[in-house]
């Protein structure tokens, strides 16, 4: 896995250049560079070593050095490949994929792509005629962008690297915020800088004389066979699977996996025995904590299971960090959980596989139940009836049948534009600062139902999330969050061999009454138990509406929906309003404030008008991680050096662990004050040894009292029982610290742990005014959280564990 950048045309200082391009990227190969350049072109390369380790540096050539390749990716076929063109009499120097492609370019042009298995997106320069190629593979797994200036070409792995080129202009594309508000991902082609553009999946295009020209060489296409019987489909997967996982191993460095309750990475992990697995989870309950799963299958399979539980501090630390690797904005809250397990797996591999893709290929979302579903009520009830239906509906309460009622009215194509669907075209035009920027979202969707309409419904939907869903969230989120730790996600699901396989599936052994992913979950069953293996989908979830009912984290979001960027886009009225409806338990608008809040973040990053260069933000957490490995491992004596010296690793211009004071003179002016603390007690030291001997002796008399932790207000109140009458001073300094203690919360200020420097005083959130109030919105509120749910209109377990535990319960004396 590498990152690459590229530019044609004379600029002031190229290779420093190419240089600020490449390095910008280096978290995507921080192993080696390389450059080439001539009068014509600058081509840069950052190396993540897997293949060949030794030999394995880019750029590369072919014989007579005439075509010159930077490439980013794998190919798992290239032994066969290389075989083949040494048949051919070319000459190899490497044994790397990379040099493959430049030979096999060379041979057969364009058909090469058909010849690939694997993930790439790759550039190759003739130095003859001056043209350029590039190419991304079949699925979009590897990103590829690429902008015009003035007639000259600029291409590259990630949207930062472009930014540098002194030429480029950085204009904010308001197309890219209409789709985005809708679909919680700016659609591709177009991207959120104007002018840039993504190389779609399956496309190539050519750069000659000044012009590019973008043609596709492959397409997801279904073919489904319905003499296939449900034996054969099994078969067939569990073969084909079995072949690509193994295909996705090969490498010169060890290789782990991702593993989470569903069946998909579960099914991945089965091939793993005596290798490592990792898998994160969030401390809300188990519906937000995968690991107890993760871990009981893992001990059956026999792996190294690696866990990291995240924090709500970690979480939101990491948004502004998250969105600044994302390029673009994306609201997908599961690509920041996506961030931590791959930062886990990065510190025991250089590769992992994860499951991405198995939805798409084999109908694994629950949505794909719709159509059946639909179908009775759609045939016994006219359109018109039900448009009348829906009108009424969209005026009663959110109640049980509602959302049913109201997404039935419309065929497919007017319902369904993708996984996510986060506001319509009127809800646009209420938000919108300025209302001419909304469209109609399933507009976007037209093309892809044009060429897929003679499927079924089922396969409609698959082919939309194929080129939209999985391009747009599902595989950007995967590349950006684990080349932002230097670690290379494979994807073996996503693979053109197992496609071959699925798109020959019935519509009966993909998603029927039974469950989805029936035929693939038959094969996964002979891996594993059979309850992994049916297990309900569930996603990556991540407790966002948890949080934003929370004090702290509400009044970071309000922060950001009244400040100048808000204002500059949306009605914050409007804003604030659903914020305050979702904090008060009225409404769950979570997902909409969510993907507000995440483009805000985002857009102070990339366009600051304070600061033209886009600058990664700081991590106030993983600089406190540095600080304490250092103590810890003692690579410094003093204190202040160490924190200094592990805070210029993350940033050599960046000042604040020390936030201005020299902290040896601090360390100093504590110890003095920790001498002068007994004085403070008023009594002897020996007295003071003398009662901690008799507490001591008194705790080991009664074990009982404390074999479980008591509440910190209890603690406080312990040393009333060894008080005697002859301490006066000490009666009465305690009570007024309890004192002390109890005011505190009421002089507490909402802060934004975003910006720690940020001094605002945040207004105190609403919150219901008695118990009763509580319960009375609680209860309301059920009904209104099953909708987020898998199953629409149904109320899960999780969904009423969730309830009663946010409800205060009082005992008689209360």
């Amino acid at each position: 896995m590498c990152g690459i950048c590229g530019f044609t045309g004379e600029v002031i200082d190229r290779d420093k250049v190419i240089k600020n391009m490449t390095d910008v990227i280096t978290h995507r190969g921080p192993d080696s560079d390389g450059v080439f350049m001539d009068d014509y072109i600058a081509m840069g390369f950052r190396r993540l070593s897997i293949i060949d380790l030794d030999a394995g540096h880019q750029p590369i050539y072919n014989e007579d050095k005439t075509l010159v390749l930077t490439f980013n990716g794998e190919i798992y076929n290239y032994k066969e490949l290389r075989k083949v063109l040494i048949a051919k009499g070319h000459k190899f120097y490497t044994d790397t994929d990379s040099e493959v492609l430049i030979h096999g370019f060379e041979e057969w042009r364009e058909d090469l792509l058909l010849k690939l298995r694997g993930m790439f997106g790759f550039a190759i320069y003739n130095t003859k005629d001056k043209s350029v190629f590039v190419a991304r593979d079949f699925f979009g797994i590897k990103p590829m962008h690429y902008t015009m200036i003035d007639g000259e070409f600029v291409y590259a792995s990630e949207i930062k690297s472009i930014l540098e080129h002194p030429k480029f202009v950085k204009r904010f594309n308001k197309r890219a915020l209409d789709t985005y508000l809708s679909y919680q991902y700016a659609v591709p082609p177009e991207t959120f800088f104007e002018g840039v553009f993504c190389l779609m999946p399956g496309h190539y295009l050519w750069y000659k004389d000044g012009e590019v020209e973008t043609t596709r060489y492959w397409e997801a296409r279904f073919n489904p066979n319905d003499e296939m019987t449900e034996e054969e489909a099994v078969d067939s997967i569990e073969k084909v699977f079995e072949n690509s996982v193994n295909a996705h191993k090969i490498a010169d460095v060890e290789v782990g996996c991702f593993l989470s309750s569903g069946v998909d990475s579960s099914y991945v992990s089965t091939y793993f025995a005596d290798q490592k697995t990792f898998t994160v989870g969030f401390d809300f309950g188990e519906h937000y904590n995968e690991i107890s799963w993760a871990k009981g299958l893992s001990e059956k399979i026999g792996v190294e299971h690696h866990t990291h539980l995240i924090s709500s501090e970690e979480f939101w630390d990491a948004v502004p960090t998250v969105q600044y690797h994302m390029d673009q904005p994306l609201a997908d809250p599961s690509c920041i959980a996506l961030y931590f397990v791959s930062r886990l797996a990065s510190e025991y591999v250089k590769v992992v596989l994860s499951g991405e893709g198995a939805d798409e290929l084999f109908g694994g979302y629950t949505c794909y139940n719709e159509p059946r579903v639909f179908k009775i009520y759609q045939t016994i009830v006219p359109h018109c009836i039900r448009k009348a239906i829906r009108a009424v509906c969209k005026k009663l309460p959110d109640i049980k049948g509602r959302d049913y009622l109201i997404r039935a009215t419309d065929p497919l194509e007017e319902r369904y534009i993708g996984n996510a669907f986060m506001y319509d075209y009127k809800e646009k035009r209420e938000l919108l600062k300025d209302p001419n920027l909304a469209s109609r979202p399933q507009d976007y969707a037209k093309k892809y139902y044009y060429r897929c309409r003679r499927y079924d419904d089922v396969t409609k939907m698959q082919y939309l999330d194929i080129n939209m869903w999985m391009v747009g969230d599902i595989l950007l989120k995967a590349d950006r969050m684990s080349m932002a730790n230097s670690l290379e996600l494979r994807v073996p699901f996503l693979d053109k061999e197992v496609f071959k396989v699925a798109s020959t599936l019935p519509t009966k052994l993909r998603c029927n009454r039974h469950n989805t992913k029936y035929a693939m979950r038959k094969a996964a069953v002979r891996h594993m138990p059979e309850a992994t293996a049916e297990k309900e989908k569930l996603g990556f979830p991540v407790p966002t509406r948890v949080w934003l009912r929370d004090e702290k984290y509400y009044n970071v979001v309000k922060t950001k929906f009244k400040g100048a960027t808000a204002e500059k886009f949306f009605n914050t009225d409007i804003l604030i309003r659903w914020l305050d409806e979702h904090y008060s338990n009225k409404e769950d608008n979570s997902r909409k404030v969510w993907t507000i809040y995440v483009f805000l973040v985002w857009y102070d990053i990339y366009f600051n008008e304070d600061n033209e260069k886009v600058e990664k933000p700081v991590n106030h957490l993983d600089e406190l991680r540095a600080i304490a490995e250092a103590r810890q491992e003692k690579k410094l004596n003093e204190f202040g050096e160490a924190i200094m010296t592990e805070a210029e690793k993350l940033d050599k211009d960046y000042d604040a662990p020390n936030f201005g004071i020299d902290k040896s003179a601090k360390k100093a002016e504590k110890e003095q004050a920790e001498e002068k603390e007994p004085v403070k007690a008023e009594k002897p030291a020996e007295d003071n040894v003398a009662e901690e001997v008799k507490a001591e002796e008194k705790a080991e008399e009664k074990p009982e009292e404390v074999k479980a932790e008591e509440p910190e207000i209890k603690k406080e109140a312990e040393p009333e029982e060894v008080k005697t009458e002859d301490e006066p001073v000490i009666e009465e300094e305690e009570p007024q610290e309890t004192e002390q203690a109890e005011e505190e919360p009421k002089a507490e200020k909402y802060v934004n742990i975003s910006n720690p420097e940020d001094t605002e005083v945040y207004e105190e959130p609403k919150k219901p005014s008695t118990p009763q109030e509580e319960l009375e919105m609680a209860i309301e509120g059920i009904e209104k959280r099953s909708k987020y749910l898998d199953e629409p209109n149904v109320i899960s377990d999780e969904a009423i564990d969730e309830i009663v535990k946010s409800i205060k319960f009082f005992d008689d004396e209360d």
